[in-house]
């Protein structure tokens, strides 16, 4: 397949972009594609916007803990989950709720576009009507990668291809225009997804919410996949979207 990004060598790893809103996003929609890239010895980069310290701690603001010391309970959280996952994560403080989506804001993701120079990249659907947050982070995350390919665009480093996006799925698909038209098995690493979970205690109900969720999606994998006898009896899955056409040569 063919996506506009020259292909790796052995000396190059494949490199994955996550771009998140919040510090526990990226755990909870795409732990389990970046625990599987990572497994493979593929460099994964986390660019979490925010740590999520106004809209996503209720507990730490209930147990009156200052908006400083909120971020720092997130960034260590986010910290430990990448760690587990196996990938690195740049933080931008950016502030949530709202999150402003600002040229600042852009001009310093177009830069981590152009040091990672991703092969894919992972980030939020386009809307949500209950966090605005979300769909503003996936704007951010759209606009940078067009402008990280720009040679006219006055940023540091040489200018990408068009790595393919994915949208991963948001808490509330239904309410999102989500489609789960991409099936990822991810049973091998869900272990690992589970204990990165694990890491966000500011979110621990979220914890069987992304458990039962990961079943569902398995049921539909394998349901999709068809007699395939390799596929675990109880198989883990996570959904993606995509916002731009599949380039391929074979249909498959």
């Amino acid at each position: 397949m063919t996506n506009g990004t020259a292909p790796a060598t052995p000396s190059t790893p494949r490199s994955t972009l996550v771009v998140t809103a919040h510090a526990g996003d990226f755990v909870w929609r795409a732990g389990g594609a970046i625990a599987l890239a990572a497994s493979r010895g593929e460099r994964v980069t986390i660019a979490c916007l925010t740590f999520g310290e106004r809209g996503e701690s209720a507990t730490a603001w209930r147990e009156g803990r200052s908006l400083e010391e909120i971020k720092g309970i997130r960034r260590e959280e986010a910290e430990k989950a990448a760690a587990t996952l196996g990938a690195e994560v740049v933080f931008f403080d950016a502030g949530d709720y709202p999150l402003i989506t600002t040229p600042e804001l852009t001009d310093r993701l177009v830069a981590v576009y152009r040091q990672v120079r991703p092969d894919v990249v992972l980030t939020h659907p386009l809307d949500d009507p209950y966090n605005g947050d979300h769909p503003a982070a996936a704007r951010t995350a759209l606009d940078a990668r067009v402008l990280a390919q720009a040679i006219g665009y006055p940023a540091e480093g040489e200018i990408i291809g068009a790595p393919p996006v994915f949208f991963f799925e948001p808490h509330q698909p239904e309410m999102c225009g989500f489609r789960p038209e991409v099936l990822l098995d991810i049973t091998e690493v869900w272990n690992t997804k589970r204990k990165a979970m694990e890491c966000l205690a500011a979110q621990r109900h979220l914890w069987d919410y992304y458990t039962d969720l990961a079943v569902r999606r398995g049921v539909q994998l394998k349901r999709n996949a068809g007699p395939n006898l390799g596929l675990a009896h109880k198989t883990m899955a996570e959904a993606y979207m995509r916002p731009y056409p599949q380039v391929t040569e074979v249909l498959d």
